[in-house]
């Protein structure tokens, strides 16, 4: 994550880049599709605490590196957890292997990357949606290494075969509502 800030503020070095890494399901809610974050996992602890705050995301603090040289991406992220519970961790690297396309409707990546909000469930108990936009997803086909993956072990959920698909993006500019109550 690059350039995490409220606007019109300027980016602050050291607090408005970190790596992070998510666990999400998709879902729909009254015709409008959306993602829904199991987990998310953050190098720093003041976006940890806002997301959770201010948009009621299910963020933890993790010890986290990405290191890119230009052709391939090393990723590393350990959650921070207390004595005996799970480790979370992701451990990888990964490269394009094919050039930039957008995703066409109807194909199984336009239906993963073409969602404009988000969803969590607040203290209250209250389902809050977060719109947000972005450009189309420049999609490349991609590469892995796996070395490591148990993000989803602490939901039960087991990540250690590979990836029947694999797409990498460069970059997308975000832009991010306040959470609105769904009624």
């Amino acid at each position: 994550m690059t350039g995490v800030m409220l606007r019109p503020l300027p980016d602050v070095p050291g607090i408005s880049a970190f790596p992070e890494l998510n666990l999400r399901l998709y879902v729909d809610v009254g015709g409008k599709p959306g993602v829904w974050f199991i987990s998310l996992d953050a190098a720093s602890s003041l976006a940890v605490w806002a997301a959770r705050r201010f948009f009621h995301l299910p963020y933890f603090r993790a010890d986290m590196s990405s290191r890119d040289d230009g052709h391939r991406v090393q990723y590393r992220s350990q959650r921070r957890t207390r004595a005996g519970a799970p480790r979370v961790a992701f451990a990888g690297s990964y490269a394009a292997t094919a050039s930039p396309f957008q995703s066409k409707p109807g194909t199984l990546e336009h239906f993963l990357t073409e969602r404009y909000c988000l969803y969590a469930q607040a203290p209250d108990g209250e389902i809050r949606r977060t719109n947000i936009l972005h450009e189309p997803w420049p999609l490349q086909v991609a590469t892995a290494d796996i070395e490591e993956n148990t993000i989803g072990d602490s939901q039960g959920i087991e990540l250690r075969r590979p990836p029947v698909l694999l797409h990498f993006s460069r970059r997308i500019d975000v832009l991010v509502w306040s959470p609105e109550r769904l009624r």
